[in-house]
């Protein structure tokens, strides 16, 4: 792996993990349960993913460890459980930010990540990408959804 891919891999893990000390700790204990089960859900999509080859990993060493593992540990989890402090209970908000952000990384971040050979997509477009990003929305909310209902 090149130091270019390994500081961007710590980078993207460290930094949103950093921004949950200002959820507050009685918002990470509410929203962290949905965010690991989209994580786990994740994971299997970016197995599944790597599998049919949607996307390209510039880097000489294919694995799983330093490819798409980052990107749920990193950004995908904490920007879960920051999507659902500002917005759930209006499922409407919900899917507007959610939508808003996965189009910035779907079509702006992505080209980027390409034009700095980190990764690129392979067998999806960009529409594609942003359908497989999305989807993801509808679980999470649910997901948390069942969870607070439980708790009451």
């Amino acid at each position: 792996m090149s130091k270019r891919h390994l500081l961007f891999n710590i980078s993207m893990i460290l930094f949103p993990w950093l921004s949950t000390i200002f959820l507050g700790k009685r918002n990470i204990k509410r929203f962290l349960p949905a965010a690991l089960v989209i994580g786990i859900w994740e994971i299997i999509n970016h197995k599944y993913g790597q599998k049919r080859n949607w996307w390209i990993f510039y880097n000489k060493r294919r694995s799983f460890l330093t490819d798409e593992l980052p990107f749920t540990l990193g950004p995908y989890m904490p920007l879960s459980m920051w999507m659902l402090k500002f917005s759930f209970g209006n499922f409407r908000k919900f899917l507007v930010i959610n939508a808003i952000a996965d189009g910035i990384f779907a079509f702006i971040v992505i080209n980027i990540l390409k034009k700095i050979k980190i990764i690129g997509l392979y067998r999806l477009n960009n529409i594609q990408f942003f359908v497989y990003l999305y989807y993801k929305v509808f679980l999470l909310y649910g997901v948390h959804y069942a969870i607070e209902k439980m708790r009451r």
